[in-house]
């Protein structure tokens, strides 16, 4: 990198900065403004947020395009859509007419203030964004020359400082800063790529065969199983905040079917990348970073650095957006109704949950060195310990009795976790009976749903 890259990426962090500092929050907030803006969210704004929240695990995609090429398509791609599509049809007006701030408060209206603390406690552990956090470390090693624990702390400091003070809304201002530059910095990675090494024909002639079939190598339930975790889409804590503080259930609904479009659009940019990636440096030792020595192959000064600003804007989108989701769960959610503290200190704690979101989310991605294992662990335990109740607190006249549904986020969650760690005591370092432990846990859940669930719709709340 040259300086004018660096020039490009100091005055990037500054005008992040500016934006975030523009509007702070009072000492008088309410846990309205603290957490979903007022509800005042437009459809650009709904937009723009949402697309860059959800896709900041750009490496990810890259280390899996770089190993098993346009099967990437298949697992972070169309479930994703299809699971996106689904919120949209089902639960996006239903969560914004409920009128409430968060998901354990929809658990608490229909269930009870239990089965809302232990939800709380799920959605904290799977908001807390420690994939966000090893990217801008694995970032800081391949744009800066950092250490890896320095590209994390740095990172971090830099996308949480303004959330601490500004809220929701410091996160809807850098959002909207942050969607044109991530389209931006692809955008002009892949007109390069084709312009000097040419468009299909070069790609069939350097990658692996495997690359180009839709398994990438891949068996079956490998693949099935990333469709089953993309349903945790339909409790996404990203998703339903963004409904909570739209304008109107109509932006809600819209906001997301526009937003699949932008992603398919992305994708194909991203996939594109990852071909090119593993055909001109074939022998990359860590395909996580992928992505970032394509680009210093091929890009020239200024370039680069623009192309360095599209990465870090998607990440970081994605690190204040999913560090502040953990910091309202633990203030809003879990010291309101474990630790009974008063209204008026919700922002208070909302802020402590921040600090101590991000010590978490450093400690686990110095831990892990792969985001794909990341997400994959735990989305494999949070998607069936939640997806029932939660889906069903929202749609539908059956319901789960309070103590059933307390029962199915424990024992499903808990099923799944021992059923995770059973490969690391397996000779054959495989999942109990071969399944991956996304299975056991959602069929339980299930089970527990289709023989417990009652019609409870005269006494319930309608979203």
């Amino acid at each position: 990198m040259h300086l004018i890259d660096y020039s490009l990426i100091v005055a990037y962090i500054a005008l992040l900065l500016v934006l975030g500092f523009v509007k702070r929050l009072g000492k008088d907030s309410s846990a309205s403004q603290m957490i979903v803006g007022g509800r005042t969210l437009t459809l650009p704004a709904f937009v723009a947020s949402l697309v860059s929240t959800w896709y900041g695990g750009i490496l990810g995609v890259g280390e899996y395009s770089y190993q098993y090429g346009l099967s990437n398509w298949l697992v972070f791609g169309l479930p994703y859509y299809l699971a996106a599509f689904l919120f949209a049809v089902f639960l996006a007006k239903r969560a914004r007419k409920s009128e409430v701030l968060t998901i354990p408060d929809r658990l608490a209206q229909v269930y009870d203030n239990k089965t809302a603390a232990a939800g709380s406690i799920i959605i904290f552990l799977m908001t807390v964004p420690a994939a966000y956090i090893l990217m801008l470390g694995v970032l800081g090693e391949q744009l800066f020359g950092w250490p890896f624990w320095a590209g994390v702390l740095a990172g971090s400091a830099a996308s949480i400082i303004y959330v601490y003070l500004g809220g929701f809304n410091s996160v809807i201002r850098t959002d909207l800063f942050q969607f044109g530059l991530m389209f931006a910095g692809f955008a002009v990675l892949l007109v390069v790529l084709v312009g000097d090494y040419g468009g299909v024909g070069f790609l069939l002639e350097n990658l692996p065969e495997t690359h180009t079939t839709w398994h990438g190598g891949n068996d079956g339930w490998y693949i099935a199983t990333w469709y089953v975790i993309a349903l945790a889409t339909l409790i996404e804590p990203a998703f339903y905040q963004r409904c909570y503080a739209a304008r109107s259930a109509s932006v809600a609904r819209k906001g997301i079917f526009i937003s699949i479009g932008c992603w398919a659009f992305f994708d194909f940019m991203t996939t594109s990348c990852g071909l090119y990636a593993r055909a001109i440096l074939p022998n990359l030792a860590d395909p996580v970073s992928s992505y970032p020595a394509l680009a210093r192959e091929v890009l020239p000064a200024g370039l680069l650095g623009l192309f360095a600003l599209g990465l870090l804007a998607t990440v970081m989108s994605t690190v204040d957006s999913y560090s502040f989701l953990a910091a309202s769960t633990f203030g809003n959610d879990i010291m309101r109704r474990l630790g009974r503290i008063r209204q008026d200190q919700i922002t208070r704690y909302t802020r402590l949950g921040l600090v101590i979101s991000s010590i978490l989310a450093i400690v686990w991605a110095l831990f892990f060195r792969s985001v794909v294992d990341i997400w994959h662990a735990f989305g494999s335990i949070g998607t069936p310990a939640l997806l029932v109740p939660v889906f069903f607190a929202f749609v539908g006249k059956r319901r789960l009795p309070p103590g059933a549904a307390l029962a199915s986020i424990i024992v499903s969650g808990a099923l799944s976790a021992v059923w995770y760690v059973s490969k690391f005591y397996s000779p054959t370092e495989d999942y109990w009976l071969g399944l991956e432990p996304i299975f056991p846990g959602l069929i339980l859940s299930l089970g527990l749903y289709l023989f417990l669930a009652e019609d409870r719709s005269r006494s319930l709340p309608k979203p």
